[in-house]
């Protein structure tokens, strides 16, 4: 059996806590002998701050590059808001995208029947939910340059942020969406703002023109990022894959997470390009949801997310369908019994702290394989 390496990067916040259960679940899966993982754990963020005055240090940055796959909680919180720039919370996660080359960020929305409630649209628009949100993650306007805030004198200040993309970027992330969707309902939506925008135009003309050479098979359309802002909240289940820039990647994922819940619930991978010697890629996992410091050490958070982010590694970067299936079936389960965090919760369900959530997750997993 293959042995796969593990660089656990908790972060800040609710990270440590949720990154507890995923521990769990790797010591147990070890322990039964279903997969082999060796572990090593490293600080990024505000914690990595504290400790070495960077957002992540160059051994742990080797680390990551060393790893098979890099499981990530969260980062940042008021604690941090005075640090230097180039050094925030934040600059970690930029780095390890970056230096990783990790370009496509699969966000899935998946409303599961027990949380139709949950959302705060109509249960009849939500439910059987199950969208991809596919983001340009390495290029676009958090990384072009020039990115300046200039002192105009007088009190007054101009700040620029540079929205750049090249053919390539936009043709392999667009790759990325098409494979994705021949795996599900074969469409394709793709997103940007052709009419205000050149890097639009850009776009949508890449896009046409890959599927017209690659993937004639699969249906594309193409809308305008705030109207497919509208459409997720209006009608979010005419959606299979939407590929879309970095930018607007980030509020339409965040949109989507709110259709299933809380943001709680949503995992994303990141992935890099596969290598064409090992067939391996470099790869990250993270849940959507942030650091929420509010929150943090009172048991509150949901780990749901970051367990069904090692689910997504388990698919993605090992190729351990069934397993990952088999942790879906679990976190459903737990769900349809009733047990809710508290950013969950609703009348008649059953509280539970992050480490009873965890538990009651792994026990559904052990049912799977008894």
């Amino acid at each position: 059996m293959a042995t796969h390496k593990l660089l656990l990067l908790p972060g800040d916040g609710i990270g440590p806590e949720v990154m507890a259960e995923v521990q769990r679940v790797i010591d147990w899966l070890n322990a039964q002998g279903i997969a082999k993982f060796e572990t090593e754990q490293g600080l990024v963020g505000g914690s990595a701050y504290d400790a070495h005055k960077v957002s992540i240090s160059e051994g742990d940055m080797a680390k990551a590059t060393a790893a098979d796959a890099v499981i990530f909680g969260a980062v940042g919180g008021p604690k941090w808001d005075s640090v230097p720039y180039e050094v925030r919370p934040e600059a970690g996660l930029l780095r390890l995208r970056k230096d990783l080359g990790l370009f496509a960020n699969l966000r899935p929305a998946v409303c599961y029947p027990a949380l139709a409630e949950a959302s705060s649209l109509k249960r009849d628009v939500v439910e059987g939910l199950d969208i991809m949100i596919v983001r340009e993650l390495t290029g676009g306007v958090y990384f072009g340059e020039p990115k300046t805030i200039t002192d105009l004198g007088n009190g007054q200040k101009r700040a620029v942020d540079t929205q750049v993309y090249d053919t390539y970027e936009i043709e392999r992330i667009g790759r990325v969406a098409f494979d994705l969707a021949r795996k599900r309902r074969n469409k394709v939506t793709s997103m940007e703002k052709r009419n205000v925008m050149k890097s639009g135009v850009l776009w949508n003309e890449v896009m046409t023109q890959v599927h017209a050479r690659e993937y004639k098979d699969v249906t594309l359309e193409h809308q305008l990022a705030d109207s497919g802002g509208m459409n997720l909240v209006k009608a979010p289940k005419q959606f299979d894959v939407i590929v879309t820039d970095n930018l607007f990647g980030d509020m339409l994922s965040d949109i989507a997470a709110m259709l299933t819940g809380s943001l709680g619930m949503l995992p994303s991978a990141s992935l890099g390009e596969v290598d064409a010697k090992t067939k391996k890629r470099r790869s990250l996992f993270e849940p959507v949801h942030g650091s929420a410091p509010d929150i943090a050490g009172k048991g509150l958070a949901n780990p749901i997310a970051m367990i069904s982010s090692f689910g997504m590694a388990l698919r993605y970067s090992f190729d351990m369908g069934d397993l990952a299936d088999k942790v879906d079936a679990a976190i459903a389960a737990v769900l349809a019994s009733g047990l809710r965090t508290a950013d969950i919760k609703s009348e008649g369900t059953t509280p539970a702290s992050t480490t009873q959530m965890g538990e009651a997750i792994l026990k559904e997993l052990q049912k799977l394989y008894a």
